[in-house]
């Protein structure tokens, strides 16, 4: 119980620093995505079910705070993310920084796609190539330096965590 709050309350952290500290620190409007790097780093330190349950809990605070047309989307996406992250949950090595980097990116170009659809495709907007360039791949770029920055700290935080548990666990036997 002790971790799933622990989890929350990094999650809230997250969300705060990703709707008000991160525009005031954007490159051409293009602002890092820190939800997907606690999605994709949380999935593929706990596993599949970590990934689909965090995911879906910070796209659905996300979609509270950034209200959209679709609400509910984000939440979706961040579980599709969330639970393809925790696929490599078994090949997954603590120091190898490699993996968290090619799934966030990974992560972030299918969040911008699918938003490409859902906001610029489905009005008739068809520059997919010029959406790809001008927002997909900086915004992109900008979450993979942020994941080399925040991978160790969220590491850090699991192997605390997973102390935590095994402590407790002991304590019952």
């Amino acid at each position: 119980m002790r971790t799933k709050l622990i989890l929350f309350a990094t999650m809230l952290v997250c969300l705060l620093l990703q709707c008000s500290l991160f525009p005031a620190i954007s490159i051409a409007s293009i602002t890092p995505n820190l939800m997907i790097v606690f999605t994709v780093s949380f999935g593929l330190m706990r596993g599949k079910r970590s990934g689909l349950i965090l995911g879906f809990l910070c796209g659905l605070l996300t979609d509270l705070m950034l209200p959209d047309l679709f609400v509910g989307l984000r939440a979706f996406v961040y579980m599709f993310i969330g639970y393809f992250s925790g696929y490599c949950y078994h090949i997954f090595y603590d120091e190898d920084i490699k993996m968290p980097v090619l799934l966030t990116a990974a992560g972030d170009f299918v969040y911008g796609c699918l938003f490409y659809i859902t906001k610029f495709l489905l009005r008739g907007r068809i520059d997919l190539f010029y959406y790809i360039r001008r927002i997909i791949l900086p915004e992109m770029i900008y979450t993979i330096l942020l994941t080399i920055i925040c991978y160790r700290i969220f590491l850090l935080l699991n192997q605390k965590l997973e102390k935590m548990d095994k402590r407790s666990v002991g304590s019952f036997v």
